[in-house]
């Protein structure tokens, strides 16, 4: 299985460069890595709603509550550290993220920072999350991180406009496949109407 190293040396790789062998080897190469990697993976990670990162979690209620506007808040997952929040729960109604209203017209819940902000007096979660372990990782996932690494680094380690553009239509050839596989694995979702949403009509 991969490690950050060899995701590291497949993104060299594509761009003609050589191999490092640790992110703080003293190289150029190393150097440029060891800057980029985690910004680029975390970017990667939030494009996508990949199966591998899925995880799930029921918030703890804060104390302190929003100055207005909603009546509680919860701090988001740090351990795993959440990247991005899919679906919302109540604990038996169920909200995709897009386009959900309150009874108000607002939205069911809001990210500001690093709370969730709700009316909701429960709060369950699936989200993507900070997985850092890359045997963890999709094969193709991997494969698109590193594509998307060689494009961010390719300028500044070969000068070379052409290498430049070459990463990047790789990376996006490499994402859009990977999203494809991971988009028709499992069993597809009913798309229906919640009690929330037909209760409103």
């Amino acid at each position: 299985m991969a490690s950050t190293v060899d995701i590291a040396n497949y993104a060299l790789n594509i761009i003609g460069a050589s191999n490092i062998s640790a992110f703080d080897e003293n190289s150029k190469a190393a150097r440029l890595v060891n800057q980029r990697y985690e910004g680029v993976r975390d970017a990667v990670f939030r494009s996508h709603p990949w199966n591998c990162l899925i995880k799930r979690s029921e918030l703890a209620q804060e104390v302190e509550e929003p100055s207005f506007g909603y009546a509680h808040q919860y701090a988001l997952p740090s351990d795993p550290f959440c990247l991005r929040v899919l679906e919302f729960s109540n604990g038996s109604l169920s909200y995709p993220q897009d386009n959900m209203t309150s009874n108000t017209g607002g939205p069911v819940f809001v990210i500001e920072g690093r709370k969730l902000l709700t009316d909701e007096g429960t709060v369950r979660i699936k989200y993507i999350a900070r997985i850092t372990d890359p045997q963890q990782y999709d094969a193709l996932l991997t494969e698109a991180l590193a594509a998307r690494l060689a494009s961010e680094i390719a300028y500044a380690l070969t000068g070379s406009t052409s290498v430049s553009q070459l990463s990047d239509a790789l990376y996006r050839d490499k994402l859009r496949e990977a999203r494809f596989v991971d988009g028709t694995e499992g069993a597809p979702q009913k798309l229906e109407a919640s009690d929330f949403i037909e209760s409103r009509f």
